[in-house]
């Protein structure tokens, strides 16, 4: 490995990629980047890049699917063979299939379900590179394609991963933390307003203190995605120079003709 130096997290207060111990990698996003989807959003974390596309509510088929009362959320999640170093086998795996349903029902917990009985709602995510965290990723870049599709919602879905690596606790962890000897991993995603929490996964051991800091941190980094989707959604929908110049256009015409009269 690259980083087979010894790592002192605690000392250097540093790591390995250059970050403070809460701060997220880089995170862009552009929404409605898919012109056939209903909404559509593209992501990148880090190294991550996600694509995202929701279809729906439409008719949910089989129809033994359906649900009198509600809306049925269908994710599937899929990554690219070429998304990771070691080329992926293509096709569904286990692990897909575990990640399409904890998705699934992390965004059902935000989506006003019950207005739309007998339908399914299809959120579609797809990773072209990898680089750890890529549930959270597509968690993310899902929520602002439901939002982009103009499905009712009680909040956005935000999340990042929280974790220790290296003797010391962490937010956003990369690949090499993941792999890190001593590395406890922690998918986390909230509905920021209220701070209900609807993805929870943990891969390691912490100490009940440890949890309670850790927890602290991926709240706080939730937050700041939060701002970020925020943003996004905000940024689609704002005029552009050539909008801005027709309207000012449209008001000056409005005025001259006012003054002739």
């Amino acid at each position: 490995m690259k980083n087979e130096k010894k790592v002192d997290y605690k000392k250097d207060k540093k790591r390995l990629d250059g970050r403070k111990m809460d701060e997220l990698r880089p995170i862009k996003i552009d929404v409605g980047v898919i012109p056939n989807a209903d909404g559509s959003a593209y992501l990148e974390w880090g190294q991550n890049k996600v694509y995202a596309a929701v279809y729906g509510p439409r008719e949910a088929l089989p129809k033994h699917s359906a649900d009198p009362l509600k809306a049925v959320v269908k994710v599937e999640y899929r990554m690219t063979s070429f998304s990771v170093p070691q080329r992926k086998r293509p096709g569904p795996n286990r692990r897909d299939q575990e990640i399409s349903k904890v998705l699934g029902e992390a965004l059902a917990k935000t989506i006003f379900v019950e207005q739309f009985p007998n339908t399914e709602i299809g959120v579609y995510v797809e990773v072209v590179d990898s680089n750890a965290g890529s549930r959270v990723a597509c968690l993310t870049a899902a929520s602002c394609a439901l939002a982009d599709a103009g499905i009712p919602m009680r909040d956005m879905v935000s999340a990042t991963g929280i974790g220790k690596a290296f003797n010391e606790l962490v937010v956003d962890l990369n690949k090499d933390e993941e792999d890190a000897p001593d590395a406890v991993d922690i998918p986390i995603g909230i509905l920021p307003n209220s701070e209900e929490i609807v993805l929870l996964q943990l891969d390691g051991l912490l100490t009940i203190k440890e949890w309670e800091q850790v927890s602290k941190m991926g709240v706080k980094s939730c937050k700041n995605v939060y701002e970020i989707q925020k943003q996004a959604l905000k940024k689609k929908f704002e005029l552009g120079d050539a909008g801005k110049k027709i309207v000012e256009l449209k008001e000056d015409k409005t005025v001259k003709k006012k003054v002739k009269k």
